[in-house]
């Protein structure tokens, strides 16, 4: 069968019924270049010189490695100059980015976490690029940060890359979900799966139980009886499945179902929650919903949430519909 390159599908959808615009194609054309050479720079691990620590922190008070600070001047570059945007904002910058003032500005807003999961890349486990586009509101300032507090229901689009055994983008225009692959030789994304479905049960959950001891009561009543098995009020055996970068985690549920949970817990309430609405949920929660999963904090849908600061912390329990409704059931 003849691959379906990541350009030809995106004008298809532009041709249909004009699901997206001309900018916002090119838009995601220039996200996924910046995507490949985040690969290329992962890739090349020891040899490159991009491991370790940067020696820098980011707002949130996190060590930067070396990866997180080349993969955001990737983006920042990339889409500085294409047209298509009024401004940036990313998890490793305090405030939104605006387009220079020697290049034209467009009519969307790109969010990125350029390197999510980056404390694993030190041991060669998968990484990844989550990002986020919304609509410029109108007569908005271009570098204000009241421009980008829209629920995450505004969204026009969302993706992420793994960078793993293979690189993997998958990617919703608010039309389902679907899945390429970079076909290294070639250097271009191919359509592989088209239409993702989640599958609304499931028998694998994905949460760090090292903070079992700080959890409330309805998350920990939820994983004692998945732990609890057959003999348990769930009647079934569960697997655990952690692998600490949420594109990794999120990627798996997407493909075959399962409930990933960073719940609120003692820990992290006096934040709000663990990860980030704009960087992290808001996007994988519209991926997770399109796919047919569902997406709350456990007393709330997540792209519902009206965000009161650009780099606000939530609660996430994500996934196969049935397991997400039951865990919410219980809060």
């Amino acid at each position: 069968m003849k691959p379906i390159f990541l350009t030809q599908f995106l004008i298809e959808e532009q041709r249909a019924m004009g699901k997206i615009t001309p900018d916002l194609r090119l838009l995601l054309e220039v996200v996924t270049r910046a995507c490949k050479r985040i690969s290329i720079a992962v890739g090349k691990g020891a040899l490159g010189g991009v491991l370790g620590d940067a020696g820098t922190g980011n707002i949130q008070g996190e060590a930067q490695k070396k990866l997180d600070v080349i993969s955001n001047d990737i983006l920042l570059e990339a889409n500085e100059w294409g047209g298509h945007l009024a401004a940036l904002a990313s998890e490793e910058m305090d405030h939104p980015h605006p387009i220079p003032e020697q290049y034209p500005k467009g009519g969307y807003l790109l969010l990125f976490d350029p390197l999510d999961g980056s404390s694993n890349i030190d041991v060669n486990v998968s990484v990844g690029t989550i990002f986020s586009v919304l609509r410029k509101p109108e007569g908005g300032s271009a570098s204000s940060e009241d421009d980008f507090l829209q629920p995450g229901t505004q969204q026009v689009a969302a993706g992420y890359c793994v960078y793993g055994p293979s690189t993997t983008l998958v990617l919703t225009i608010g039309n389902g979900v679907h899945q390429f692959t970079l076909d290294r030789e070639l250097g271009s994304f191919v359509l592989t799966q088209r239409d993702m479905k989640i599958p609304a049960d499931t028998k694998e959950f994905s949460i760090n139980m090292s903070n079992e001891r700080f959890w409330e009561a309805p998350v920990k009543r939820y994983i004692d009886e998945c732990v609890a098995g057959k003999d348990g009020p769930r009647g079934k055996d569960f697997n655990m499945r952690w692998v600490a970068s949420m594109v990794a985690d999120v990627h798996r549920i997407i493909t075959r179902g399962g409930v990933f949970m960073y719940p609120l817990d003692s820990k992290t309430k006096d934040k709000g929650g663990k990860l980030r609405l704009m960087y992290e949920a808001n996007p994988m929660s519209f991926i997770i919903e399109q796919a047919g999963g569902a997406a709350t904090t456990g007393r709330e849908r997540i792209l519902d949430i009206t965000p009161s600061k650009l780099h606000q912390r939530v609660p996430v329990i994500m996934g196969s519909k049935n397991e997400v409704d039951l865990v919410t059931s219980y809060h």
